[in-house]
C-alpha cells in the first residue's frame, strides 16, 4: 500500500456499509487519502461481491467471487471480517471506531442500536466521531422502519414518473443513481463534520434517508411542480423547460442535439438549412418553443433524418450547437478524451487472471491534493490481521479473536 498523501490524509474511516451508497462514499473519501476499513461479515461479505455475473476471471478463466459491481465501489480500502453478533466482536469494533475519525454505516434503524453500537452508545466515550447513518427514510418518521432500496426511493421520490417515453410505462434509471448520490451527500456531510470537529472537538450524527435524498435532487422538475407548472411528465429525452433539447433521429443513428437558446437554435435552423424557423413567431424564443413543443419536434426531427449522425456531429460542432453521439458503454471507454481524462483505470488484482481489473477513475482533479488509487477492492478479510494489528492488538490477542470465531 503505497503512501496516502491526498487531502484527506491522516483520516481514518471505520466502514460498516454494504451494497453501494455508503461503498460509494467511503471509495470517494479513499480516492481523496482516507484511510477506509471495511468491515464485513465473516465467511458472507459485502452481499455485491455475489451480485453477477460477471465476475473477474481467473487465470483459468473461472468466475472468482468478485463482481463487476462490488469492484465499482470499494478500491482504496482494507477489508477486515468481525462477527458483530457474538459481544466480542462488538467489543472489537468499539475499540476500532476509538481509533477512527468516522464511523459510516447503513443498517435498519436501530440495528446497531441493538448491539451497543449506536450513536448514543457512542458519542460520550468517542466525542470526537462523527456517525454517518444512512438508511432508506431517515432515523425517524413514519417510514423510517422500513428498509430502504435505490428503485424504491426513486418510485416513492417521483424519478420514475418522469423517466421513459410519454406512451410508455415508467421505467428507473439504469444506474442506482439515488445511491450514488446519496453517497455524495454523506461525502460532504462527512467532510463538512469533520470540519467542525477540527474546530470545536465536537463530533456529530450525520442521518441520511434515500427517500430524502431523492426529492433533494428534484431541482428544475420539483419547482416546476411547485411554482405551478402542473405534474411534470415523462418527456423522453426532451427538456421539460428549453426545446429543441433531446435525442433525435438521424438516417443512420441517433444524435443529441441541445439548442437551449435562441441563438443556438438560431445556429441549428440555419445550418439545417431553414433559417426562417428561428424568426418564425412560434419558435423565435425558447417560452413558445416550448408551447410549441409538438410542431417543432415534428420538424427538427424530419430535418435530422435527413443526415448521418456524423455529418450533423460535424456541422453542429463548426457552429457551436451542442451536440453529442448516443455512446453505448463500450464506446465511452474507448473514446479518447475519456481516456485522455484517465475515466478507465487499472490496478493489480490477486484473483484477476490477467493480474489487474479495470476500474473507473474519480472525475475530481485538484492541483494540489490530487486522488490516488492505492488499493484495489479487496479480496474478503484480505487485510483482518494486518489491520488489527495497526490497530494495537498483540499476537495473542488475534489467535483468541481467530479461535473464539470473530475474525
Amino acid at each position: 500500500m503505497s503512501q496516502a498523501t491526498g487531502a484527506l490524509s491522516g483520516i481514518r474511516v471505520l466502514d460498516l456499509s454494504r451494497v453501494l451508497a455508503g461503498p460509494s462514499c467511503t471509495q470517494l473519501l479513499g480516492d481523496l487519502g482516507a484511510e477506509i476499513i471495511k468491515v464485513e461479515r465473516p465467511g458472507v461479505g459485502d452481499e455485491t461481491r455475489t451480485w453477477g455475473p460477471p465476475y473477474v476471471r481467473d487465470t483459468k478463466g473461472q468466475d472468482t467471487t468478485e463482481s463487476g459491481y462490488y469492484l465499482s465501489c470499494n478500491r482504496n480500502k482494507r477489508s477486515l471480517t468481525i462477527d458483530m453478533s457474538k459481544p466480542k466482536g462488538v467489543e472489537l469494533i468499539k475499540r476500532l471506531a476509538a481509533k477512527c475519525d468516522v464511523l459510516i454505516e447503513n443498517f435498519k434503524v436501530g440495528g446497531l442500536a441493538k448491539l451497543g453500537l449506536g450513536y448514543e452508545h457512542l458519542k460520550d466515550v468517542i466525542p470526537r466521531l462523527v456517525y454517518c447513518s444512512i438508511t432508506g427514510y431517515g432515523q425517524h418518521g413514519p417510514y423510517a422502519a422500513r428498509p430502504g432500496y435505490d428503485m424504491v426511493a426513486q418510485g416513492i421520490g417521483g424519478l420514475i414518473s418522469m423517466t421513459g417515453e410519454p406512451d410508455r410505462p415508467p421505467v428507473k434509471v439504469p444506474i442506482a443513481v439515488n445511491d450514488v448520490i446519496t453517497g455524495l451527500y454523506a461525502s460532504v456531510g462527512i467532510l463538512a463534520a469533520l470540519r467542525h470537529r477540527d474546530a470545536t472537538g465536537k463530533g456529530q450524527h450525520i442521518d441520511l434517508g434515500l427517500l430524502d435524498v431523492q426529492v433533494g435532487w428534484l431541482y428544475n422538475q420539483g419547482l416546476n411542480y411547485l411554482t405551478g407548472g402542473g405534474i411534470p411528465q415523462r418527456l423522453g429525452t426532451a427538456h421539460p423547460n428549453t426545446v429543441p433539447y433531446q435525442v433525435f433521429p438521424t438516417s443512420d443513428g441517433w444524435v443529441i442535439v441541445a439548442a437551449n437558446n435562441d441563438g443556438q437554435f438560431k445556429r441549428l435552423c440555419e445550418t439545417a438549412g431553414r433559417p426562417e424557423l428561428s424568426i418564425d413567431p412560434r419558435f423565435a424564443v425558447n417560452s413558445e418553443r416550448v408551447r410549441n413543443r409538438d410542431i417543432l419536434i415534428e420538424i427538427v426531427t424530419d430535418l435530422l433524418k435527413a443526415r448521418t449522425t456524423a455529418f450533423w456531429i460535424e456541422a453542429l460542432e463548426k457552429c457551436n450547437v451542442p451536440c453529442s453521439p448516443v455512446n453505448n458503454v463500450e464506446q465511452v471507454f474507448q473514446d479518447p478524451h475519456v481516456l485522455f481524462r484517465e475515466m478507465k483505470i487499472a490496478l493489480p488484482h490477486a484473483k484477476s487472471g490477467k493480474g489487474t481489473v479495470d476500474l473507473i477513475g474519480c472525475p475530481l482533479r485538484l492541483s494540489e491534493t490530487p486522488v490516488s488509487y492505492r488499493l484495489p477492492p479487496p479480496v474478503l478479510g484480505e487485510h483482518t490481521e494486518s489491520v488489527l494489528r495497526d490497530m494495537g492488538l498483540q499476537e495473542a490477542e488475534l489467535e483468541a479473536l481467530k479461535a473464539d470465531a470473530i475474525i
